[in-house]
């Protein structure tokens, strides 16, 4: 959804209008630019530009954003990686480090068109269970062909270190989350002790997305049948595609979920038509040849994932770092990660946990 630009979060027009001009992208320095805001995410600021006929995105980092996970250098080499042999992948146009432009770093890429799956818009289209069915189908059809991708292609084999990948996520995401906190959340506890004690032993990897969910891809149109594209691929790296698909198992909200979950998740996987997540982990195998040996483990580590960059983000508002009001009730989204989690690990599964 686009809005107009959130106070505080204004960008120098001028200043933007000049390196355009700069490079090329228009040809009158004094054009009109209109700007408006991406309100869809919680992560990195996203802008329209509009100019000389021409639509572009401006991705940059927020305020008070921690480093890890803001990196507009990497998310752009990964794009112009991508653009060699991806076509689901945004074309990346520029990127500068000059913070004096708009005072953080940015990079420009291509507005796609079609239809992304929010919350709000999957609502509005009153979308079938049978449209559904194809939905889920072809979201997970794009996430095997990612997971099947030559990096090395793509000159993307430095973009991570696959050896000891779980090992250091779990100790990462641990060390984010107590830098973050707010408040006491034994569950919190419970679970980083308990995935440093049951990591799989061995695993592959593979080019990962690491936030693969309905409103991060963008279908062609209401037929359903073609992704067009995926976005958001700041936290893309080299890493076992198991740990990738426990993240979007962890947004996967099923209809018959207590209603504390799908109060707090409440995303379009839930409605009539879509798979459950353990015929969606079937789904996946049968796809990708994988086993999921592990699988309350991955979707715990999904599901503190999550919980971690909520919290983060919480933390920036708690803080007075950004005025959005949408970020004012994370710290319960926290909470509520924290709780499901446990439960998977009481009882051993991942569905039907209350």
């Amino acid at each position: 959804m686009i809005q107009k630009v959130r106070k505080g979060e204004e960008l120098d027009e001028v200043n933007i209008k000049k390196y355009l001009y700069k490079n090329q992208f228009i040809t009158d320095k004094n054009s009109e630019l209109i700007i408006e805001q991406f309100s869809n995410g919680f992560s990195n600021l996203t802008y329209l530009l509009k100019i000389e006929k021409k639509e572009l995105v401006l991705r940059c980092p927020p305020n008070g954003a921690v480093k890890y996970g803001h990196d507009m250098s990497r998310e752009f080499k990964v794009l112009k990686g991508l653009n060699k042999g991806f076509e689901k992948a945004p074309k990346a146009h520029l990127f500068t480090n000059d913070i004096d432009i708009i005072g953080a770093p940015f990079y420009i890429m291509e507005k796609i068109e079609g239809i992304i799956l929010s919350r709000k818009e999957a609502n509005n289209r009153n979308i079938c269970a049978e449209d559904y069915q194809k939905i889920a189908c072809n979201w997970l059809d794009t996430f095997v062909e990612l997971h099947e991708l030559d990096y090395k292609k793509m000159g993307l084999e430095d973009l991570g270190k696959p050896n000891g990948y779980v090992e250091r996520q779990v100790k990462n995401w641990s060390k984010q989350y107590l830098r973050a906190a707010t408040e006491e959340i034994p569950e919190s506890y419970k679970i980083m002790e308990w995935l440093v004690k049951n990591q799989p032993s061995t695993h592959t990897y593979s080019l990962i997305h690491n936030d693969y969910k309905y409103d991060n891809v963008v279908f062609k149109d209401n037929s359903w049948k073609e992704i067009k594209a995926i976005l958001d691929w700041e936290m893309c790296t080299l890493g076992d595609p198991l740990m990738d698909f426990g993240t979007s198992l962890a947004y996967w909200t099923m209809e018959s979920d207590h209603a504390m979950i799908l109060d707090g998740l409440n995303y379009p996987t839930s409605k009539p038509g879509n798979p459950g997540r353990m015929e969606l982990v079937e789904m996946y195998g049968e796809k990708s040849g994988k086993k999921m040996n592990d699988l309350v483990f991955y979707y715990v580590y999904g599901l503190f994932k999550i919980a971690v960059i909520v919290q983060q983000i919480y933390f920036r508002y708690d803080k007075g770092l950004t005025t959005n009001e949408k970020f004012k009730d994370l710290n319960k989204m926290t909470n509520l990660m924290c709780t499901i989690g446990w439960q998977s690990i009481q009882k051993n599964k991942i569905e039907n946990l209350f």
